[in-house]
């Protein structure tokens, strides 16, 4: 109702300022009602066209790209899980050298902490450089690295997927993380990665073998070496 009565108000206004009605004229000798109704009719008008006004400057903004749009991500990650060629300990390592470079604290390394990483790491980019290399594994486009795209520069280096000169083939050669020697590391292909995970996990297994026949075996030798020392207790009687 009340959106109702102020659609009708607005456009009887609108009429009366191009001249298509007459505005009633209010008795004089009513001042309350002058005074109440129109000036209530007066600030409700003026607070819809605050009201609309506000909320169009903002769409106009959003449309120029001015504004920024916020909308919470649903999507939640899990680094153990969507890098699955990386062990633990090479994901912590990860997270630990993110998390040393990120000065800000909040969960990003921006243009100038790469920058601070690169000269820490002895290879120093330009500005064009810094850029490019945020741009290479930018999936959000927000011109910053979050710790999944941090990650991602170590999947590209262990895949072969950067070239030896980038600025991120060299950040990852020089963060001392060993991304070559365990798991699926440096596997090109799904086929490749899958057949070197079988073999690491039948090695891991043959590893296992070997430690429980080496116990057996040195439990054997203690019972006979336990065996000979009675006979020779029974010598001695």
């Amino acid at each position: 109702m009340a959106t109702d009565e102020l659609s009708s108000k607005l456009s009887r206004r609108l009429l009366i300022e191009d001249g298509a009605e007459v505005p009633v004229a209010i008795d004089e000798a009513d001042p309350g009602h002058e005074n109440g109704g129109a000036a209530e009719e007066k600030a409700a008008t003026a607070n819809a066209d605050s009201e609309l006004g506000a909320k169009l400057m903002r769409r106009g903004e959003l449309n120029d790209g001015v504004g920024e749009h916020h909308q919470p991500s649903m999507k939640v990650f899990n680094a153990y899980t969507e890098f699955k060629e990386f062990s633990r300990k090479q994901i912590k390592d990860m997270e630990r050298m993110f998390k040393e470079y990120d000065a800000g604290k909040d969960g990003f390394i921006d243009l100038m902490e790469l920058k601070l990483m690169m000269e820490k790491l002895g290879a120093p980019q330009t500005h064009l450089g810094l850029k490019n290399m945020i741009k290479e594994v930018d999936e959000d486009l927000d011109n910053k690295l979050c710790f999944r795209e941090f990650l991602l520069i170590f999947r590209k280096a262990a895949a072969g997927e950067l070239a030896e000169d980038s600025g991120l083939s060299v950040l990852a050669r020089l963060s001392e993380i060993d991304v070559s020697t365990e798991g699926v590391k440096g596997a090109k292909t799904f086929f490749e990665a899958k057949v070197a995970a079988v073999n690491a996990s039948s090695q891991f297994e043959a590893e296992i073998r070997q430690e429980q026949e080496e116990k057996k075996k040195q439990a054997e030798e203690k019972k006979h070496r336990q065996a000979a020392f009675k006979n020779l207790q029974s010598a001695f009687k």
